[in-house]
């Protein structure tokens, strides 16, 4: 049996296409972006999970609901620092002054009143954080970022009013005056002060703090969504390799 010969191309002939290239493995072989049957298929864009459309799902955003409810704790914490300057004025030490006629002293200079207020604010403001947080916490356990920024938002104002209104409500700040209506030598009431201000920050991280420990601890969790894992094991882990063999 003779095989055929192809003579050699003339250098006058025009250039041939080279011929078209097959599959690696030759024309029984499955191509490589064609899925095996019974492998899992991927899912589709068209095909996603339901719950991303519901409110609160993977997609679902910020609701009305979300955004009352955090203004309504931003709304109630806000009023409490009312609560809280009255009672920081009631319970707070009081340092005291004394005039000669000339120029206003402290009484005691080894008092320890003027730090007592600072102490008497940052003791109550943590208490307050503590109790708005838990408060918040039972109100709305599922949380949520609407209502962690209303909680702190609530808390900074709440510092702020309690701050002013405890001024309001505490001795008079015109020394002056106060040492003239006092007399010469009878010791008066010093004004209410906060010489650290950084006790006005307590309560909003001592309410966000404990908030978001409670929420990570004892939240209500959403179920996880079932994964379609497929036939387990794949088809192509046990091939019949008299079967499956390529053809030479």
């Amino acid at each position: 049996m003779t095989e055929a010969v192809t003579p050699p191309p003339s250098p006058h002939d025009p250039p041939q296409p080279p011929p078209a290239a097959e599959p690696a493995g030759g024309p029984g072989q499955q191509h490589l972006d064609e899925p095996h049957p019974g492998q899992p298929q991927p899912q589709d864009a068209t095909h996603a999970d339901p719950r991303s459309d519901e409110p609160g799902g993977v997609a679902g955003g910020i609701t009305a609901a979300d955004v009352r409810d955090g203004a309504a704790v931003a709304l109630v914490v806000g009023v409490a620092g009312v609560l809280l300057g009255l009672l920081w004025a009631w319970l707070a030490p009081r340092a005291q002054y004394v005039s000669n006629g000339e120029a206003v002293f402290l009484r005691d200079t080894e008092s320890e009143a003027r730090i007592g207020a600072d102490g008497t604010f940052f003791l109550l403001a943590l208490g307050f954080g503590v109790l708005s947080a838990v408060a918040v916490f039972l109100w709305r356990r599922r949380g949520g970022v609407p209502v962690v920024i209303g909680l702190t938002l609530g808390a900074c104002f709440a510092s702020l009013a309690a701050w002013r209104l405890g001024l309001l409500l505490g001795p008079s700040g015109n020394l002056p005056a106060a040492a003239a209506e006092a007399g010469k030598g009878v010791p008066f009431d010093a004004p209410l002060q906060l010489l650290a201000h950084g006790v006005l920050l307590v309560w909003p991280m001592a309410a966000v703090a404990l908030h978001l420990g409670l929420t990570a601890l004892w939240s209500p969790r959403e179920p996880l969504p079932a994964e379609d894992w497929g036939t387990y094991p794949p088809p192509h882990v046990h091939v019949d390799l008299k079967k499956d063999a390529p053809l030479d």
